[in-house]
Order: C-alpha cells, then sequence, then structure tokens
C-alpha cells in the first residue's frame, strides 16, 4: 500500500508538470546555507530541496499520500519533511533519499545520473534482447533507455533492497515493467547478457557508504572488477556500457590501463572516451586522494568479439 501511494504522487507531480534537477552535494549545501532557516515555500522546495513545510502549504491529497506513502518526517519544530527527493530526469519522475545522503543504505540520483543516461542514449542497442542494470540504484538509467529497446527483459540488480524498492516504485510510475534482484552486481547476473549497463560507486569514501564507495585505486576498483566479471557474461556481440570515475595521476588514468590490458584477454574490445575531465573537485581535499590531480567521468564501451573475430 505504501509503495501504490508513491507511485501515485510520482504520477500525480508528473501531471502538475514538477520539474527538479537534482545539483550536486555541495550546490545543494551552498543552496541551504544562502536560503536559510526559511521553511519551504514550494512543491520544488519540499520534494527537491529537500526543506521542512508547513503541512498547510500542499494540497491534502498530496499530503495523504505522502502519509500513506510513510515518506513523511518531523523536526524538532513540528515541521514536516520529505523523506525523500523527487527529480525529473528525461520524461521520467524518480524518487531517492532527502538531502543529506549520509544513510548507509542512501539511495543516490545526481549529477553522474545525468551524465549516465546521456552516455547510455548515444551508445543503447537497439537488437538486445536483454538489459541488465548493475547496481540500479533509482533504476533511472534502465527506465530511461526503456523505450528504445522495446522487446528487451529489463533486470535490475543491487546490493540495498532499499534501492530496489524505489527503482520498482519509479519503473511503475514510468509504465517501464523490470525485474529486481537482491544481491551482489555479479553474482546476481546470469550468462549470456546482450546488454550491462553500470554506473558504479567510484569515490573512496571513509564512510564506505553503498551508493559512494568504489574500493581502491582511489575508487575505481569496483568499476574494475565489475567490468572484467561482466565481460564473462555477455553474449557475441553482446556490449556492457560503463559509466564511472577515474582519478588522473601525472595524466595517468589507471582504470583505462587495466582495462586495455585485461579485456583482450577476456575477447573483448573496449572503446573509452572522458566525457567530463574533471568531476567532484571537492573531493579532492580528503585523506587518500594525495597526488590526485583530476577525477574525471569516463565511459567504456567493452564488446564481447565473436569467435570468429581477430
Amino acid at each position: 500500500m505504501a509503495d501504490d501511494a508513491l507511485v501515485a504522487l510520482l504520477r500525480a507531480l508528473d501531471a502538475q508538470g514538477y520539474n527538479f534537477v537534482t545539483p550536486s552535494p555541495a550546490t545543494h549545501r551552498r543552496f541551504l546555507k544562502l536560503r536559510g532557516n526559511v521553511p519551504a515555500a514550494s512543491l520544488r522546495d519540499v520534494f527537491g530541496w529537500s526543506l521542512p513545510f508547513w503541512s498547510s502549504l500542499l494540497p491534502p491529497d498530496l499530503l495523504e499520500l505522502m502519509r500513506r506513502g510513510q515518506a513523511l518526517g518531523e523536526d524538532e519544530k513540528g515541521l514536516l519533511r520529505s523523506r525523500y527527493r523527487i527529480s525529473r530526469v528525461g520524461a521520467y519522475l524518480f524518487l531517492h533519499s532527502a538531502f543529506p545522503t549520509d544513510g548507509h543504505d542512501a539511495v543516490f540520483l545526481g549529477p553522474d545520473t545525468y551524465r549516465f543516461i546521456r552516455f547510455l542514449k548515444h551508445n543503447a542497442d537497439l537488437q538486445a534482447r536483454n538489459l541488465v542494470d548493475m547496481g540500479a540504484g533509482t533504476g533511472a538509467g534502465a527506465i530511461s533507455v526503456a523505450s528504445m529497446l522495446p522487446d528487451a527483459q529489463l533486470t535490475l540488480i543491487d546490493a540495498n533492497p532499499e534501492a530496489l524498492r524505489l527503482a520498482r516504485v519509479n519503473a511503475e510510475a514510468a509504465g517501464v515493467r523490470v525485474e529486481t534482484r537482491e544481491g551482489d552486481a555479479l553474482g546476481a547476473m546470469g550468462d549470456e547478457v546482450d546488454l550491462i549497463i553500470a554506473n558504479p560507486p567510484f569515490i573512496a569514501d571513509e564512510g564506505g557508504r553503498l551508493y559512494r564507495h568504489g574500493g581502491d585505486m582511489h575508487g575505481a576498483r569496483l568499476s574494475l572488477d565489475w567490468a572484467l566479471g561482466a565481460a564473462d557474461r555477455l553474449s557475441a556481440n553482446g556490449r556492457m556500457l560503463l559509466y564511472t570515475g577515474s582519478a588522473i595521476i601525472e595524466g595517468h588514468d589507471a582504470l583505462r590501463s587495466a582495462l586495455a590490458e585485461k579485456l583482450p584477454q577476456l575477447g573483448c574490445s573496449l572503446t573509452y572516451d572522458e566525457i567530463d575531465p574533471d568531476i567532484f573537485g571537492e573531493q579532492l581535499s580528503a585523506p587518500g586522494y594525495t597526488g590526485v590531480e583530476r577525477i574525471a567521468a569516463v565511459g567504456a564501451v567493452i564488446r564481447r568479439l565473436p569467435a570468429s573475430d581477430p
């Protein structure tokens, strides 16, 4: 019943033309600092900027959907807060965690999501029979390209049950049919997949948050492990579309070098591009990033070569 109410909430906001694009955490913090301790005055304040609000601000029908969807919290002053943010990505609205995303099981959507989806739409295979979204989070990747793959079975995998719950809500509101699997991204995946998409965590996060921590290699380890593991699951001519971040040290991209060395041994080709040369600059001041010049957003297209190909 709670999830049905959240689906109805997304559809109601969509019908009203609600629109919010999620900025980076640094930009969000800056907005809140400039705004000061002023309660929400609009739907965007409530569902986008995660501001507290008086119950009189919202129409009764929206407030009731929030109550039924267990989306209402309360602060020490008696003001209400939405437990979720709602952001538009292309044609669809997506539920994700309220700001700040400090919880271990937070479900994140942000600027990387928008870059990821642009990368997917530029490279999606219209002939794919099946698609697996590794570490699906909100499901924004698979849901956003579903219309380009009308005959494909969409499978969303994530280790975070809260992410899969919100992904199912987002898919239902968008009218997209998906299957969800909880567990390790590689362990929950079958063989012979035509199209694998992934936007793994790629930050070396001291808190180890699931949506953020990518392991060693300054956060690139998970991206490398997923790429190499997924390469074995691809069908002939199947592809993996990997969007991630890579730390650049003295002009060298260690993730690119590792993929270029190891993928040919697995019978796969690699096309690799920098999408944005400098993202998450504030992260470079964190422990463990000494010597890192920049973090680049990168896109890798990995293709399984047929046996007859050289």
